[in-house]
């Protein structure tokens, strides 16, 4: 996932969200934050990202992009962990009810996962993105 360079506007897009996204977003933030130890940065299409990464593949295509975060979107709130979830099945076995793409997680209620299996799986989709590539703030 290639981006537009990251803004510090995530507080305030955060708290420009409509209920009940807004207090999702907000309880996301403060996971987000404990989980990655990194301040959050607004990349384009309203992801809140936290940490990044320069990569550079085989093929010789090359990027930055957001180490870990979230989306608030409509529907469902969006949660990526670079580069997936290949190797966290015990984990999301755990979570909660979600759907899943490559690297991103889809839930429609923040209320109806389990928070702490969250924070683990951040953490642990970090891990794995620092093993491949540097993750810079």
């Amino acid at each position: 996932m290639t981006t537009r360079p990251p803004s510090d506007d995530a507080t305030a897009f955060l708290a420009a969200q409509r209920a009940p996204r807004d207090s999702e977003g907000a309880a996301l933030d403060a996971l987000f934050r404990k989980a990655t130890g990194f301040a959050p940065r607004l990349w384009s299409g309203g992801i809140v990202g936290y940490g990044s990464y320069d990569y550079t593949y085989a093929s010789g295509r090359s990027g930055t992009s957001l180490a870990t975060g979230f989306s608030p979107r409509k529907a469902a709130i969006s949660i990526y962990i670079m580069p997936g979830y290949a190797d966290f099945g015990d984990i999301l076995s755990r979570l909660g009810p979600h759907q899943m793409g490559k690297s991103c997680l889809r839930v429609t209620r923040l209320a109806r996962i389990d928070t702490d299996v969250l924070a683990e799986l951040v953490a642990a989709g970090l891990a794995d993105l620092a093993r491949r590539w540097p993750i810079r703030a």
